[in-house]
């Protein structure tokens, strides 16, 4: 699924080519794509109807468009294959294109998705901490790209946390937009493994680990974000890079960077995490 980086990418492109055009008209082909909405695709695609884009935003990986018409917003489930693509409206329609909103300039904003797991869907907008979101975003906690993260109140909820250090990093209620892969590659870069216990974390260790999750992100973010296969691809259809810069996701059996031991893959929370057995060692059991 995409992480921060792939959604931030995807949000950078939307607020260039769609941020202040009026959407002309909605088609919505697959019910699924507006599950999320309770009215129904003839609903959303009325109340969308008219009104002009004003931002693109994001929190962690949840994406959301405002518009001209006050405290009302589209929130952008990407799911596990959803894509955000501006095209002319004359170019051919992808096969999985389940939602096409006409834009006033002549392009159409298009929502593909493959796997049906995605979806739009209209939000009220609240005040939270400061900060207008959606108010089914509010629950998520700041991500570390955001100019109001408190990284010394991250740190102090993280070793408040009594489990395993890669479950609290996947927690959006507590620090947003780490998935598997960026956790993986921040543990790497910390030398912990993801069972570590939180709350047996120094607190250099954590602001450490922080630290890794921030520059791994913004490196991602330099190449376009991580793409295995063509399902992830930014607002011009284009694949990001960073898997070729990964240290540890995926690399089962290849040698580490830092020292030469071949990366193993376990398995945590039905997911396969991968490590160095030497850089990241496992804690004792208590």
């Amino acid at each position: 699924m995409p992480e921060l980086p792939e959604v931030e990418v995807v949000r950078r492109g939307l607020a260039e080519h769609a941020v202040g055009r009026v959407i002309d008209s909605v088609t919505v082909t697959h019910p699924r794509a507006v599950r999320r909405h309770v009215a129904g695709g003839v609903d959303l695609a009325a109340r969308l109807t008219g009104l002009k884009i004003e931002s693109a935003q994001r929190r962690g990986k949840y994406l959301w468009l405002t518009f001209d018409e006050p405290d009302t917003a589209l929130v952008v489930h990407l799911g596990m294959s959803g894509q955000m693509l501006v095209q002319p409206a004359a170019a051919p329609v992808e096969k999985h294109a389940h939602i096409r909103a006409a834009l006033g300039d002549g392009s159409e904003l298009r929502f593909v998705d493959q796997r049906t797991f995605g979806g739009w869907s209209l939000a009220d907008l609240v005040e939270v901490d400061g900060t207008v979101v959606p108010d089914t975003v509010a629950h998520i906690a700041r991500d570390p790209l955001d100019p109001r993260f408190d990284r010394e109140a991250v740190v102090a909820r993280i070793r408040a946390k009594n489990t395993e250090i890669k479950r609290v990093l996947l927690d959006q209620t507590v620090v947003s937009g780490i998935g598997n892969i960026y956790a993986d590659e921040a543990l790497w870069r910390a030398g912990l493994h993801g069972t570590r216990v939180a709350a047996d974390l120094t607190r250099p260790v954590v602001r450490l680990l922080l630290d890794s999750v921030t520059a791994v992100m913004n490196e991602a973010l330099a190449v376009g974000g991580t793409s295995f296969d063509a399902l992830y691809v930014n607002v011009n259809g284009e694949s990001g890079y960073f898997s070729r810069s990964l240290a540890a996701y995926g690399r089962v059996d290849e040698p580490c960077d830092r020292c030469g031991t071949l990366l193993i893959r376990e398995q945590f929370m039905n997911r396969s995490s991968f490590s160095c057995p030497k850089c990241q060692r496992k804690p004792r059991r208590r």
